[in-house]
């Protein structure tokens, strides 16, 4: 529930630069100069999605770690973060198919990159739920194993962008330093450990 509303926060924001008309059927229409940093709107809303698609991918990439390190892990939220990351994923595609045009999607490398991760995330949102871990039981996590390939074509995009990339690029580094078996072993057996000795 807690991660559903932040994720749902900031969509406030998406709705309050447009215009949604159901009066005649669904007609959606941008508000303009609603936007800031010297960006349009459009821009505007294609820069905030991209955020925030990043920011999630990162922290469902961070949730095994944290498992490692403190021992605390729950699957479903890790399921709602990864449904948050697609959903704002999805939405940085359309406004970006919307401000220049699906074939633009072609014509760069990190637009390409960034492509290739939306079109991942598409069988990990459709099989993020109860239903699908029941039906392709061990070949459910292998799917979920994607997300690494992702995150790392979401870090590609946004670095050739030359956006504020590299606090993610740390922190997803961190994540697989952490999930190295020699590693994990160490932190798990310093962990169980510490538990031992307060008790």
């Amino acid at each position: 529930m807690i991660v559903t509303i932040l994720a749902a926060l900031p969509l406030f924001i998406i709705f309050s630069m447009l215009n949604i008309d159901f009066s005649n059927g669904l007609s959606i229409s941008i508000i303009e100069d609603t936007g800031s940093e010297g960006k349009s709107t459009l821009g505007m809303l294609y820069h905030i999605t991209g955020e925030f698609a990043i920011r999630w991918m990162t922290a469902v990439l961070t949730c095994t770690p944290f498992f490692i390190v403190f021992g605390i892990t729950n699957l479903y939220v890790r399921q709602a973060m990864g449904i948050a990351t697609a959903i704002w994923s999805f939405l940085h595609f359309i406004f970006f198919i919307w401000a220049e045009g699906f074939i633009e999607t072609f014509t760069q490398i990190n637009y390409i990159a960034g492509f290739i991760g939306v079109f991942i995330l598409i069988p990990l949102f459709f099989t993020s739920n109860r239903k699908s871990m029941r039906q392709l039981k061990i070949n459910w996590k292998k799917i979920q194993r994607f997300s690494y390939a992702a995150i790392l074509l979401s870090l590609l995009h946004v670095a050739i962008l030359n956006k504020t990339w590299l606090i993610y690029a740390i922190i997803v580094s961190v994540g697989f330093i952490i999930r190295i078996p020699t590693i994990k072993q160490k932190l798990i057996a310093l962990r169980t450990t510490k538990r031992t000795s307060k008790v």
